[in-house]
């Protein structure tokens, strides 16, 4: 990214400023101007003195580490708006530092404001108002001065190595939200022997006080309705009414991913359903029941959003380096800043988000590193079987294995280890969506390297046997093996035969599915087929691949390079020779003498580095501004008021409180009389409530400078 626009676009943007604007600019530079006044003649003639090189020099002698900060943000955010800085650096600099540090900045020729024009605009014609803020940039005729410090980001983004968090500062992360590959099975698992799941009234009359207990005992500290909504946000659970079923297929397209990307989508998941969950209470509030609808594939985008933002936060950070939240919600903002497709997101949510799912972990108060992800290898034994129909799973399973022990398995302990316990129900359900004995079995052997029990080998293949004698297929058709075909004379069963097809093959009413069951359960058979569609078969279908669906789970964008987080923060400078050059023009200052107020206003120019050479203060000319009176300058704080509620420029105020000093920082809107008592009334840029404070209690009174970009 080109971080300079041109030359003739920085002297259009000065030259569109109000007359009296430009010429202060300008004097303060060349003191005189000679009439009569040529805008571009002037322009020309401030980039030539902003070309030589010891101005450039002292240019660069004066730049410190706030400034260094406030040139790289206005190039990593690519010409923001002070909006945009605001939010940027509200960790460290409040509104007024951060005025100041622009307007500065602005008046030493370091930073220029522009306004987009309008279709049609004509060169030189200021825009109108409506375009709302400038936006900052970086003046080109000083790009070789600037360039070095707009591409250092290391004060922007400071981090320590990890090594150096002592291990007393060591904490744990009380509030994580554990959702690994082994707690997402369990969750598979616990939703398929939970059919009935919803109160009356479907997900939005909350999970039922059943599910929520037994839930309590399975999953300990797990927030199982913010999770399961999290999972059906990213379709892994599709609800109708009072069920909440799994969708295996999207089970197994997330599957596709790694470990850090399905914790991603996690992640992303948990925010969008807290979204969900305020837009309801919001539109509750309004008896506005539309607003309130849940639809997954309506929040698909704004997941992928959030997942993109947090896989490339995650990615542009170093293993080996601890980070300040500060600097994590700079990134993240960034991120945000750079994809104009993105919603405006909260920042901080995410950094909470990714410290709760593990994603991000706390070595201290202050610091944060990423966890680092491998992927399952087959090398070592994923479980063990710790019974002979019981299985404990490792962390290091891989997620395929896991979600098929799910399909085949009941859950019976997920904390801090994770059990299964083979059923017949389970399997049963398991063999209706294709999975075989034979399969289970060889699936067993090799996570626990040959180790499971022949009796559980002998009675997951006679489950099987006796699943293929008496199969109930949906259409409705009916088949029995020659040793059954006895029951379709029972009269429980022979009523609902409406037709005999082949021997062994019955047809029965579609609608009379369940009635058949319970016929064939009377008539003493436990195992019933009821087979699923082919396309059910998530585990063992040839035709059918995690990865065909990848389309469900989006790829994430390869990893930008910027914003390099993992630099080392350059300490601040400590070079004498700014020091030495502003020492060397108050000398000059004091040889020169000039009046009172004179002096005032030129030693604060040299104050805020804007001289630059000597002529600048024997040919200077001189416009004294008071901004600042303090205790019983009443008159003083009433001139500053009035000039401020004139132009419009914010101001610092204090006056004693209670106990401490109070502070507000906000735009005096007005000074009204109340007996004979002046009235400053001041709206605060913290979006409080608007403060009506007396003159003379006003301890301080400061107003900002105004940037000469502004009307």
């Amino acid at each position: 990214m080109n971080n300079f626009r041109s030359v003739e676009f920085w002297k259009e943007s000065l030259m569109t400023l109000p007359d009296v604007a430009f010429f202060e600019l300008v004097r303060s530079v060349f003191g005189k101007i000679k009439t009569p006044y040529n805008k571009q003649i002037l322009t020309g003639d401030l980039e030539k003195f902003l070309l030589r090189e010891d101005i450039q020099k002292n240019i660069a002698c004066y730049i410190d580490d706030n400034d260094i900060r406030i040139i790289a943000a206005v190039t990593v955010l690519n010409e923001p708006t002070l909006n945009d800085l605001e939010k940027f650096f509200a960790d460290d600099l409040n509104y007024a530092e951060l005025h100041d540090l622009v307007v500065n900045l602005e008046e030493r020729f370091i930073l220029y404001r522009f306004f987009e024009k309008e279709t049609g605009q004509r060169l030189g014609q200021r825009p109108p108002k409506k375009q709302g803020p400038g936006r900052l940039a970086l003046n080109p005729v000083l790009k070789p001065v600037i360039s070095p410090f707009a591409a250092d980001t290391s004060l922007l983004f400071p981090s320590i190595p990890v090594s150096d968090v002592s291990q007393d500062e060591m904490t744990q992360n009380k509030s994580k939200i554990v959702l690994d590959d082994r707690i997402l099975a369990a969750l598979l698992s616990f939703v398929s022997q939970n059919k009935l799941f919803f109160k009356t009234g479907g997900g939005r009359g909350g999970v039922r006080q059943k599910v929520l207990n037994a839930a309590a005992i399975l999953f300990p500290g797990l927030p199982l309705e913010t999770v399961i909504g999290a999972l059906q946000v990213l379709g892994l659970f599709f609800a109708e009414d009072e069920t909440l079923t799994p969708d295996y297929r999207r089970f197994a397209a997330f599957g596709s991913l790694d470990r850090r990307e399905r914790l991603v989508y996690c992640a992303a998941g948990i925010l969008c359903y807290r979204d969900y969950i305020l837009s309801r209470e919001a539109a509750a509030s309004k008896e506005d029941e539309a607003s309130a609808a849940f639809s997954p594939w309506l929040l698909r985008s704004r997941v992928h959003n959030y997942a993109e933002i947090i896989n490339r936060l995650y990615s542009s950070i170093d293993t080996k380096r601890a980070y300040p939240a500060a600097t994590l919600r700079k990134l993240a903002y960034i991120l945000q800043c750079t994809d104009a497709a993105n919603d405006v997101m909260n920042d901080g949510k995410i950094i909470e988000i990714m410290e709760q799912i593990g994603l991000i972990v706390p070595v201290s108060d202050k610091y944060w590193y990423k966890t680092p992800f491998t992927e399952a290898s087959e090398s070592n034994a994923s479980m063990v079987m710790d019974a002979p129909f019981t299985l404990l799973l490792y962390p290091e399973i891989a997620y395929n294995d896991a979600v098929t022990i799910a399909a085949f398995s009941d859950v019976i302990e997920a904390g801090m280890t994770v059990r299964f316990e083979i059923g017949r129900d389970s399997v049963v359900s398991a063999f209706n969506r294709g999975l075989s004995a034979a399969a289970i079995i060889e699936l067993l052997q090799r996570l626990s390297h040959n180790r499971i029990n022949e009796n559980l080998s002998f009675t997951l293949c006679d489950w099987e046997k006796r699943h293929r004698e008496v199969t109930l297929r949906r259409g409705l058709v009916l088949t029995l093996a020659p040793e059954q075909h006895h029951l379709a004379e029972t009269r429980p069963l022979a009523r609902f035969i409406t037709e005999t097809l082949a021997p062994g093959i019955y047809m029965l009413s579609e609608t009379d599915e369940d009635r058949v069951v319970q016929a064939l359960n009377k008539a003493g058979v436990a195992i019933i087929a009821r087979r699923k569609e082919s396309g059910d078969n998530i585990f063992y279908d040839e035709e059918f691949s995690a990865g065909s669906l990848r389309g469900f789970f989006l790829p994430f964008h390869a990893a930008e390079s910027h914003p390099p987080a993992g630099e080392i923060p350059r300490s601040a400078q400590k070079d004498s020779s700014a020091s030495i050059l502003i020492e060397s023009f108050h000398s000059i200052l004091n040889k020169t003498r000039p009046k009172g107020e004179d002096w005032d206003e030129l030693a604060s120019r040299i104050d805020r580095r804007l001289v630059l050479c000597e002529s600048q203060l024997k040919d200077a000319v001189v416009r004294y501004e008071k901004l600042e009176a303090r205790g019983l300058d009443y008159v003083g704080k009433a001139l500053i008021a009035k000039q401020a509620i004139s132009l419009q420029t914010p101001v610092e105020v204090i006056w004693p409180g209670k106990n401490r000093q109070e502070r507000v920082f906000g735009i005096p809107k007005a000074l009204e009389k109340a007996d004979s008592e002046s009235i400053l009334v001041i709206d605060p840029l913290d979006e409080g409530d608007i403060l009506r404070i007396p003159l003379g209690k006003i301890s301080m009174l400061r107003r900002r400078r105004k940037s000469v970009f502004e009307e």
